[in-house]
């Protein structure tokens, strides 16, 4: 499979990963990425430790999606940088969500610290 070279708006994504991102990937009409998307906001805004990242599924970010492996929306990526070392693929209830944030989050730093 050919990799098509990532454009502007890609590039701009990308560079938004500096240290630990939650990046929520929704689509436009997705009823479920409307419904996470407060919720990512409200959990991210309560941590001083990882930053959101919001990025649009569409026809202009397909080689991104390529890259990272999403085969649906919502898809939430934790990175440290550029890395990608969690993933959560559908809509998750809050309660679900803020355990496994929490839980990703500090055993990263476990890692990193040991």
């Amino acid at each position: 499979m050919r990799r098509e070279k990532m454009n502007e708006k890609e590039l701009a994504y990308k560079r938004q990963l500096q240290g630990l991102c939650c990046v929520e990937i929704s689509g436009e009409s997705c009823a479920n990425c409307l419904t996470l998307m407060p919720i990512l906001e409200r959990l991210c805004g309560e941590r001083d430790d990882v930053k959101l990242v919001h990025v649009e599924a569409d026809y202009s970010t397909t080689s991104l999606m390529e890259e990272w492996d999403v085969t649906r929306v919502p898809t939430i990526l934790l990175t440290d940088g550029e890395e990608i070392f969690a993933r959560c693929a559908g809509f998750q209830p809050e309660e679900i969500l803020e355990l496994w944030l929490d839980a990703k989050i500090e055993e990263r730093k476990a890692l990193k610290n040991n």
